[in-house]
């Protein structure tokens, strides 16, 4: 039980007395749930288990209920702390959503649009899409953080993006997706690679090459889809996390590797890389829009959803159907 990790003196709240949550409570409880220990909760909140340990004692004092019982190696939240955790989650999003308001106001700005993509750190449809939406919402900045790349729901939940293009949406009603479009993953290669004239390509070609990939097998759409399932594995395996470095690294003929279609067109109306389908019937993805659940979502964020979806479809001179506008210079945020 949870006696066995923290000192718990009373199960009922003083009379009269005012409970007072602060932030600092909310993140804890917050935190205690995602991570199941103390240990890595205080990790997270870059405190120590004993200082976790004594604020989780205080805070069940205040409000006269255990929040957290173990099972197994797990700390679970009772019935009292999954409602708690639930309300301090609205509360901390409240709050972010609040500074990050208040930031807007004190910049001059009407909006910020953080982005994040899932995977891909080129972004050849951006400027496309920038010079569109700054003549539609000349107040709204369009910001990349490219630290929320790998995990971008994760960031999102967070507070630290408002919007991400990504393959799958989690089961989670804090999230709302829309359909952009639909592409093809592509074996993408040297033009002098030997398998480069091939039609397609089936699973058992990729045992004897030497495949760059962005994550690992387990996390990774064309193992999840394709290899694992034929049980085939690569005859090495590099991991490379920038698409621009895996690009290059593959024009040298270092190896091959698989990316959207539409990723690397530029590359290959210019002759440096070929690709190949995967399988006789190509092997077809949808990407989506993610954005936190909202009872109304911002005009800016439907239209710029529209506004990739037509670019990376290849409708072109989007702005010509606006208006010309100098676009403003693309902010990198952290």
């Amino acid at each position: 039980m949870i006696a066995s990790i923290h000192e718990f003196r009373s199960p009922r709240a003083r009379v009269g007395h005012m409970i007072k949550l602060e932030t600092r409570h909310l993140r804890l409880v917050v935190a205690i749930a995602d991570f199941g220990s103390l240990t890595r909760a205080g990790n997270q909140l870059h405190l120590t288990q004993s200082a976790l340990s004594h604020q989780l004692s205080d805070l069940e004092t205040q409000l006269g209920v255990r929040l957290f019982e173990r099972l197994g190696k797990r700390m679970e939240p009772t019935l009292a702390g999954e409602r708690l955790i639930a309300r301090a989650r609205i509360a901390l999003q409240q709050l972010r959503e609040m500074e990050h308001e208040v930031r807007q106001v004190a910049s001059g700005r009407d909006a910020v649009v953080r982005l994040a993509t899932e995977c891909y750190t080129c972004y050849h449809w951006l400027p496309q899409v920038l010079e569109a939406f700054n003549a539609r919402f000349p107040r709204v900045e369009l910001q990349i953080v490219p630290s929320a790349t790998s995990r971008p729901i994760r960031a999102l939940l967070a507070g630290k993006i408002d919007i991400c293009i990504v393959m799958q949406l989690p089961r989670d009603r804090r999230v709302e997706g829309t359909p952009l479009f639909d592409d093809e993953l592509v074996a993408v290669m040297a033009p002098t690679h030997p398998l480069a004239s091939r039609a397609y390509l089936e699973a058992s070609d990729f045992a004897h090459e030497h495949l760059l990939n962005y994550s690992p097998p387990e996390e990774s759409y064309l193992f999840q889809r394709l290899l694992t399932p034929a049980g085939v594995m690569p005859r090495q395996l590099s991991l490379i996390q920038l698409t621009e470095a895996m690009i290059e690294l593959t024009k040298a003929g270092m190896g091959i590797c698989t990316l959207a279609r539409w990723a690397v067109e530029p590359h290959v109306r210019a002759g440096t890389l070929r690709t190949v389908p995967l399988t006789s019937a190509g092997l077809s993805r949808r990407w989506y829009s993610a954005t936190r659940a909202m009872k109304t979502k911002p005009q800016h964020l439907r239209e710029f959803e529209q506004f990739v979806a037509r670019a990376v479809t290849g409708e072109p001179k989007l702005v010509e159907q606006i208006g010309a506008v100098v676009p403003r210079p693309l902010t990198l945020a952290s």
